[in-house]
């Protein structure tokens, strides 16, 4: 369960979990998912 207390790394394995196993409501949900994983890869410095 994600909450306030997760880090980073466990957020970020968590969203790319749900768009691997296609968990998500419908296809703005996974954009929405892709998109905040792009940011947050993108300020750590990731790609």
């Amino acid at each position: 369960m994600i909450n306030r207390e997760t880090s980073l790394d466990s957020f970020i394995k968590h969203l790319e979990k749900r768009i691997e196993e296609e968990d998500y409501r419908n296809s703005v949900e996974k954009i929405t998912f892709m998109t905040t994983l792009h940011v947050i890869k993108k300020k750590l410095g990731e790609k």
